[in-house]
């Protein structure tokens, strides 16, 4: 039996906020370790917050949280303002998801720019960092909202696993889901999941993060993003 070890794996920002050659951002689907799983939670800061993070601690596992600034709940209110800060100073990493969660590809780039430096402002106002990460609502981008976050000196970031929750999924086909993903032990997984379904926090993510499945495949624990202060 192989024993695996925690680690934080964290992907390198651009250096610049404004590069040289302004080629579009690239687009993250996939974690660069192999036997690496990046757990993200996109649409909060939310009321089910405090309970993922608790659990993803207590399993020592890293993840990364996509906030929007206004979709379920208004990023300035001030129950939103300490989730967000409980979730980065536990050391999970914080990324964008745009400030009220629309499809991107409708809108023109005044719009974008918007919608980015919002959520980007408020995260820089509450936890003194900017993302260097971003993930489109929907997983859907065009080639101007690549150009834009390149201007902005951010990657996008998708997945290659679906957890199935905001589609209706319930606790235990998404938990079948990950059993079965798991089984196939794909080289890398990088999980979308929503922390704003309630049974999220019902159901013990502890039975994802930690020694009851993803351990004992040989699976260590990665963020898919950093921040920049």
């Amino acid at each position: 039996m192989f024993a695996a070890s925690f680690f934080i794996l964290a992907l390198v920002a651009l250096a610049s906020a404004v590069p040289a050659k302004r080629t579009p951002a690239q687009v993250i689907t996939k974690c660069t370790v192999p036997n690496t799983v990046a757990l993200t939670f996109d649409d909060g800061p939310y009321k089910n917050m405090q309970k993922i993070v608790d659990q993803l601690t207590a399993a020592g596992a890293v993840g990364t949280f996509f906030f929007n600034g206004d979709n379920r709940d208004c990023i300035y209110n001030k129950e939103s303002v300490q989730r967000a800060q409980y979730a980065f100073s536990k050391g999970h990493q914080v990324a964008s998801h745009t400030w009220s969660h629309p499809h991107m590809p409708d809108l023109d780039r005044d719009q974008m720019v918007s919608q980015c430096s919002r959520i980007d402002d408020a995260l820089k106002k509450i936890l003194g960092v900017v993302p260097a990460f971003a993930r489109p609502p929907y997983g859907e981008y065009n080639d101007l909202f690549r150009q834009v976050a390149q201007e902005r000196g951010q990657r996008l970031v998708n997945w290659d696993f679906d957890s199935g929750d905001s589609v209706g999924k319930t606790a235990a086909e998404s938990r079948q889901m990950y059993d079965d993903v798991v089984e196939d032990h794909p080289d890398t997984l990088l999980a979308l999941n929503h922390e704003v379904y309630p049974w999220l926090s019902a159901w013990a993510w502890s039975r994802i993060s930690s020694k009851a499945l993803l351990l004992p495949a040989m699976y260590a624990f990665g963020s898919s993003a950093k921040t920049e202060h």
